[in-house]
């Protein structure tokens, strides 16, 4: 196989599955309602802030990577959710819809052999769309760790 093809499988691999931990669709499978909102002591998120902060980065690294002229949110209080819970349960539907459509747009740009891994973008500071998914990747495992966290403080992770 290509290497080229190798390194666009491993990333969409990545992006998707379980190797060295769990993957973000199995850590907020089957939280309970009444916990999604629920900030633990000492604790600064709640798993809904910690899933918005996931979605808006993801969504902003994408339109990043899809055009020039996107404008990313003001740092750091345009990435987080300033309520600890959503407003119903529609609304955190709403967040995982939004999580895997831009995943699943993220996956459709590696997968397009015309979209050059290596090939710095016409505008930002060198970046390209193979730093921005690895991006995406270590930014998503490390706050899946934290809601894996957050459920077992609250009794809810296996």
């Amino acid at each position: 196989m290509e290497k080229d093809q190798v390194l666009r499988d491993q990333l969409i691999e990545m992006l998707t599955g379980e190797h060295a931990h769990v993957n973000f669709d199995n850590a907020i499978k089957g939280i309970p309602e009444k916990l999604i909102g629920v900030r633990p002591d000492k604790i600064p998120y709640s798993i809904w802030q910690i899933t918005e902060h996931i979605r808006i980065t993801q969504w902003d690294i994408l339109e990043f990577s899809r055009k020039e002229q996107h404008i990313s949110p003001k740092w750091p209080q345009g990435y987080w959710p300033k309520n600890e819970a959503p407003q119903d349960i529609s609304e955190w539907k709403e967040s995982l819809r939004l999580i895997k459509n831009n995943r699943d747009s993220l996956i459709e740009m590696i997968a397009d052999h015309n979209n050059d891994l290596l090939r710095p973008f016409p505008y930002g500071q060198g970046q390209n769309l193979l730093r921005e998914a690895l991006l995406v990747i270590d930014h998503t495992s490390y706050h899946t760790g934290e809601i894996i966290v957050v459920r077992r403080l609250l009794g809810s992770w296996k």
